[in-house]
């Protein structure tokens, strides 16, 4: 009887476990699904979403760099603790001051005329110039040409 009640005891430990350690796993694009500023999905372009969070504890999900720009002049008294975005490839989220930049190319950017893509990796990066084009730039000159619009 006592094994019995250990066994069921470490699989209803190990059941919540898993629950616990999935909602604590909530993507960004489930807490944000449309983007702050404009409303687009930010699933449907989880390539180019972006999340800021800010020092106060807040946080707005944006669908690209060009809604991040307009994000930061509305909050600008607002002091900014991390800024993601995702990897072009993997939609995964990286720092994006440390992401690889890539500006130009033929692919279509989202809310811009000169499009601006994020790679985690310069290997990732210099793919994406190999078979679409663009120049890779950095993170000071990236958030200028965004800035410019």
């Amino acid at each position: 009887m006592k094994t019995k009640f250990s066994i069921f005891s470490l699989i209803a430990l190990a059941f919540f476990s898993v629950v616990l350690i999935a909602a604590a796993e909530v993507s960004d694009i489930d807490q944000f699904r449309s983007c702050s500023q404009c409303g687009m999905d930010r699933k449907a372009y989880g390539y180019s979403r972006m999340l800021i969070s800010y020092n106060n504890g807040t946080q707005s999900g944006l669908c690209s760099l060009n809604c991040v720009v307009a994000e930061l002049k509305k909050h600008a008294e607002s002091e900014v603790k991390s800024l993601q975005v995702a990897d072009r490839t993997t939609q995964k989220l990286v720092d994006a001051k440390t992401a690889v930049w890539v500006m130009g190319g033929n692919k279509r950017g989202v809310m811009t005329q000169v499009p601006k893509w994020a790679f985690a990796t310069k290997d990732g990066a210099e793919a994406f110039i190999a078979s679409s084009g663009g120049k890779i730039s950095s993170w000071e000159e990236t958030l200028q040409a965004a800035r410019k619009l």
